[in-house]
């Protein structure tokens, strides 16, 4: 019993200390006040203009949703065809292949982004907004390589065969039978993509060049004091988009799980 007491003290203890930044950040963003520090000295909205009207953040969120955008089509593109291959085929080398896949997942991103940054480098690749896109894709397959894998699992191979049956070809069944039964898979892997690449900072920071994108924006804007106040009512807008979105992937995974019979093994929420 103390034990188990200690272990539920040490869940919460922990749960405390890494959420509880993201508590505070809508406290200080609503603060009338530009230290960041209690106590509080009352509520305003003037944080909020004042991001509403910063000309250089909607430019670098426009490059940011441009990168966000495209990173989970290709990654979720990537992802399906990864996954149907190792849930359906059987081929020399499919552990090590599906294990370079994955390795990004446990790659530091800082070792991610600088190799990318002097491969780029070496063969001429000038640094934009496609190269971001080129590392975001990288690190976000891996996430929807994960959640397409347990969707095409679940998919009961009697309906394929019986497709086959009827005359379908390979392509026409996967078409018609194959993906709209995945599509809430889809749907999750692209809103995880986005959500991850809307996010990540490490390889935008080292691969983005002269473009500005939103959270090396962000960074920038913490050396001025002055724009700490209207970058925390941005963080608070971006923690309250990405529950959103992954609350709406987690749906749609649930969703696809019900929709083929198979078994929930645990998700994002």
């Amino acid at each position: 019993m103390t034990k188990g007491r200690s272990l539920k003290a040490y869940a919460i203890g922990y749960l405390i200390f890494l959420y509880a930044p993201i508590v505070l950040l809508p406290m200080f963003a609503f603060n009338d006040s530009k230290i960041i520090a209690f106590p509080l000295s009352g509520f305003t909205t003037t944080w909020f203009s004042e991001m509403w009207n910063d000309s250089q953040m909607w430019n670098a969120l426009r490059n940011s949703l441009t990168i966000s955008g495209t990173t989970a089509v290709l990654a979720t593109t990537f992802g399906i065809f990864a996954a149907r291959a190792s849930t359906r085929f059987r081929f020399p080398g499919k552990g090590p292949a599906m294990g370079l896949i994955m390795l990004p997942l446990v790659l530091p991103e800082m070792i991610v982004a600088m190799s990318l940054l002097v491969v780029l480098l070496a063969i001429g690749v000038p640094l934009s907004i496609f190269t971001v896109i080129l590392g975001h894709t990288l690190i976000c397959t891996p996430f929807a390589v994960a959640i397409l894998t347990s969707a095409f699992q679940s998919l009961d191979t009697s309906l394929e065969e019986a497709a086959y049956d009827l005359g379908e070809t390979p392509l026409s069944t996967f078409r018609l039978i194959i993906l709209p039964l995945v599509m809430p898979g889809i749907i999750s892997s692209l809103l995880i993509c986005f959500t991850i690449s809307l996010d990540e900072f490490i390889i935008a920071y080292f691969l983005a060049g002269a473009d500005t994108v939103l959270s090396s924006y962000i960074y920038s804007q913490f050396r001025f004091p002055a724009r700490v106040p209207a970058m925390l009512a941005l963080g608070t807008i971006l923690v309250l988009v990405s529950i959103v979105l992954l609350t709406i992937a987690e749906f749609f995974r649930r969703r696809g799980i019900a929709k083929t019979g198979g078994k929930d093994t645990g998700g994002f929420l």
